[in-house]
């Protein structure tokens, strides 16, 4: 638990680190975050011994569409995140990973068939209706927070394709990416266009890739740990830190529109993880209940 946690909040502080670097644009700051999360991550697998691992992975042609396909969902849930928290749009940024839970829900009915039980149907419905209140109220679709939410959750349902841990498969993704990324710098180089003015971004652009990769990791080892439905109700650490510092450190203003509809998604997700928990509690008491009377 204190690994997810540790995960979870350095997610949800990230902002403070990106804005050290808001004056390199997005796309360069990315591919600096690739390359550097590339390394970081090849490391551990050769220090886990999993190199062998990884060149297979990135060898099967099925499963190098599936790879490429979950690098660009991360690639484009990275750039405009980061490009968000550049823009004023941080309050927003947060939305869309309140929202991203509850979307994972949906997709999980659509694609798998899973069934909701009624409260559970209730929270997705209140946080459609949040949606609908921002959207009539500010007058435009909060496309940034939609935008992170499905790109999140689309990268995770590509990943449950993926016969591979959540490291091994991350390396592969950067790893994929890492091409693109150095073919961009080389261009922003050859055009004299760079954002990094000296030894300090430099470095700031190194740390980017332990800013990306030690989360991922703390967060691999604590899921595999801990009870599911506790870590999942611990991952909203990290869009509670990103609204607190939309507030209170970059001053981004909160109309009452917010005010509406941010309740409102809180709300759907303690129904949702009410429920939840319900579920998982009664599941293991059936589990125990079997187990007891097989010893029996």
């Amino acid at each position: 638990m204190l690994a997810v946690t540790a995960a979870a909040a350095a997610w949800g502080v990230a902002p403070l680190f990106f804005k050290l670097l808001a004056h390199v644009p997005p796309f360069e700051l990315v591919a600096h975050r690739v390359i550097w999360s590339a390394v970081i991550f090849c490391v551990v697998v050769v220090v886990q011994g999993r190199l062998s691992a990884l060149r297979a992975l990135l060898r099967g042609r099925a499963g190098l569409r599936t790879l490429a396909l979950a690098a660009a969902l991360m690639a484009v849930n990275w750039t405009l995140f980061i490009w968000a928290v550049f823009n004023g749009r941080a309050t927003e940024a947060s939305l869309g990973y309140f929202i991203y839970p509850l979307l994972n829900v949906v997709l999980g009915v659509v694609v798998f068939g899973e069934r909701l039980r009624p409260v559970q149907w209730a929270a997705v419905l209140l946080v459609a209706l949040a949606v609908g209140v921002l959207t009539l109220g500010l007058g435009a679709v909060p496309w940034v927070a939609l935008t992170l939410a499905g790109s999140f959750a689309a990268y995770t349902l590509v990943k449950k394709r993926l016969d591979a841990g959540p490291v091994l498969s991350v390396t592969a993704e950067t790893v994929l990416m890492m091409p693109l990324a150095l073919a961009y710098l080389a261009w922003v180089a050859r055009g004299d266009a760079s954002g990094v003015t000296g030894a300090k971004d430099a470095a700031l652009l190194l740390l980017a890739g332990v800013v990306t990769a030690t989360p991922l990791i703390f967060m691999s080892y604590g899921v595999r740990r801990a009870p599911l439905s506790t870590a999942g109700l611990v991952f909203y650490l990290n869009p509670s830190l990103q609204f607190l510092l939309a507030l209170l450190v970059f001053r981004e203003p909160v109309g009452i529109w917010h005010a509406i509809a941010f309740p409102m998604i809180w709300a759907a997700l303690a129904l949702y993880s009410v429920s939840a928990l319900r579920q998982d509690r009664a599941a293991r008491r059936r589990a125990s209940s079997v187990a007891t009377s097989g010893m029996l």
